[in-house]
């Protein structure tokens, strides 16, 4: 897929302002096409443009132009919410049917959408008024983090075997110990690591320094020693598929299920994020404060952080104990 050769004048202009000015990744950057394309051959069909009964992947948008989109009002955005809510669509990853989309996912293609309609607004200034102005963003349901406990952890890192065991040991070492998201462990070059700290260029290519412990750096220098011998395709990537090319999310997500069915986990419950999770939990639970936590995860809002908080708050624990009625017992 690529927007420069599929998407209208109209879309095209607002994804190139993302990606060479705003500086978003190309990932994020296609996700905000997708995002756009599927709420465009919705309006199609629901204008009537198109048959109701056609297929939302088999429908062009290469025909909307300005006048199509300065169109668009509030209560089609609200219907189009309605539809993702409780109608079939395809999953662009798995290409399998499903019913209806997930809060924070709504949230997010309401968030592209803003987006584009500002953009053109303040930005382009090819509208006068943003139709969507006012459109509300869907309340997303609070829950915590779920993590490895301690012991589960050291099981899993205790269960890696097989011909990559030092390739999959580093990356569930750094997984464990330093936080990092899947996106930026597959984008890891050899250039980023030193001897006491890793390069990671985070989301939206901010860069961060990253410390690592002594299981870290013993973890990455055995890895090291397998990885110098390969004749790497990707001479730059750290982390090689079996066919010496950079390893991909995908790679990774398979490696970790199979690694938490060996250690006795349940690979349904947990995934490659549940591992971030469990390096942010375990690290404050052990003295990082928030803040720390905050920069070290390459979190912009500190109110992301603060959702590790509640997951085991010794005050919250305490404040229970404290309560005269904790050591009540009626008589027998």
């Amino acid at each position: 897929m690529d927007y420069r050769t599929e998407a209208p004048d109209i879309i095209k202009g607002f994804l190139t302002y993302h990606e060479t000015i705003k500086g978003h990744s190309r990932k994020t950057v296609d996700e905000y096409y997708l995002d756009l394309r599927n709420f465009f051959r919705f309006l199609k069909i629901q204008r009537g443009i198109v048959p109701r009964n056609t297929e939302l992947e088999d429908i062009s948008i290469s025909d909307i132009d300005l006048d199509f989109v300065r169109s668009v009002t509030v209560t089609e955005a609200y219907e189009y919410l309605s539809f993702m809510t409780r109608d079939k669509i395809k999953n662009q990853r798995s290409r399998e049917a499903e019913y209806g989309t997930k809060a924070s996912t709504r949230a997010r293609k309401v968030s592209t959408l803003r987006s584009f309609y500002k953009y053109l607004t303040v930005k382009a200034k090819l509208i006068d008024t943003n139709p969507l102005q006012d459109l509300d963003v869907p309340k997303i349901p609070h829950t915590l983090p779920r993590y490895l406990t301690l012991p589960e952890a050291q099981a899993l890192l205790s269960s890696v075997d097989g011909k990559n065991k030092e390739r999959d040991y580093c990356i569930l070492c750094i997984f464990l110990n330093c936080g990092l998201r899947i996106s930026e462990i597959v984008g890891l070059n050899l250039s980023d690591i030193r001897v006491d700290h890793i390069r990671v260029f985070g989301k939206g290519s901010k860069e961060r320094i990253i410390y690592i412990n002594d299981a870290c750096a013993e973890a990455i220098n055995n890895y090291l020693e397998v990885r110098k011998n390969i004749a790497a395709i990707d001479k730059n990537a750290l982390f090689l598929s079996n066919r010496r090319t950079r390893m991909s999310r995908e790679a990774v997500h398979s490696m970790v299920k199979i690694s938490l069915k060996k250690a006795g986990l349940d690979a349904d419950k947990y995934s490659a994020h549940k591992l971030r999770h469990t390096a942010a939990t375990l690290m404050l639970q052990n003295g990082v404060d928030v803040r720390t936590l905050q920069e070290l995860l390459g979190h912009d809002n500190l109110n992301t952080t603060q959702i590790y908080t509640h997951v085991d708050n010794s005050e919250l624990r305490l404040a229970s104990e404290a309560n005269p009625l904790s050591s009540f017992k009626p008589e027998s």
